[in-house]
């Protein structure tokens, strides 16, 4: 896109819209074939997921590449924070793309997870561990700690921001998603264990109202007590990994 070209909010909404939609149909995909019944890839384990979020990741970035393929709410926040003039040339940091990058990432996020239930539905239906249904649409701890857990999202979603904003995030189309998804493989395997590493707001807020309003056989809870910590700790992150490799903070370091 050259930088005279003005982008519309419109174009905005659609292509974070449809990033983010990619993002979850794959990831949501991804852990559902490893926990579900009957499922070709059941128990491939946690780096068949870690790698296949990672691939995830590449395909929403790529399909939203002209917005800079945020497709996270937590780093939207950090480039405002890190006091971005533009997300990309053409589109001005203000209030209003502010929210229409975080409104399109989250009901992308919903979609996406909505298609892959579809596309696994006969399976849900012979699941009867509720605890792992829920698992295919969002994260949960493995040791209950609020403080910690938030910690670890905050933590985890601080290195992937920090990536994006030294790398310079998708200045190359060919290598930039391709550089995220090898973060975010190496953060599942790396820093994943606690809490399932949801590291954006969006990939876990969208996919638990999914999960709470679809018509799932046997689902149970949505485990409301917990959705808070992967929704407010990579907000955090992101925000103070902007703060710290924006203006104010470790500037020469930065894209």
């Amino acid at each position: 896109m050259k930088g005279s070209e003005i982008m519309s909010l419109a174009q905005v909404f659609l292509s974070e819209f449809l990033g983010t939609t990619f993002l979850i149909l794959f990831g949501v995909g991804v852990v559902a074939n490893n926990l579900l019944v009957k499922s070709k890839g059941k128990g491939g384990g946690w780096l068949m997921v870690s790698i296949g979020w990672g691939f995830a990741v590449y395909i929403g970035v790529y399909v939203a590449w002209k917005t800079g393929g945020h497709l996270n709410p937590a780093v939207t926040l950090g480039m405002v924070a890190a006091g971005k003039s533009e997300f990309v040339p053409g589109v001005a940091v203000t209030f209003a793309s502010t929210m229409t990058y975080i409104v399109a990432q989250f009901l992308g996020a919903f979609l996406g997870a909505a298609l892959a239930w579809l596309t696994y539905k006969q399976h849900y239906d012979e699941h009867e561990n509720q605890a792992e249904i829920l698992g295919t649409f969002s994260t949960g701890p493995e040791i209950r700690s609020y403080a910690w857990n938030f910690l670890t999202e905050t933590i985890a979603t601080f290195t992937l921001v920090a990536f994006i904003l030294l790398s310079g995030y998708t200045k190359n189309v060919t290598v930039g998603p391709l550089a995220v998804a090898f973060v975010i493989v190496a953060i599942g395997v790396s820093l994943g264990g606690p809490t399932g590493y949801a590291i954006n707001p969006a990939r876990d807020l969208g996919p638990r109202i999914a999960h709470a309003v679809l018509p799932i056989k046997g689902k149970g809870g949505s485990d409301w007590a917990y959705a808070w910590v992967p929704v407010v700790g990579p907000a955090l992150g992101g925000i103070l990994a902007g703060l710290v490799f924006g203006p104010t903070g470790l500037n020469l370091l930065a894209a």
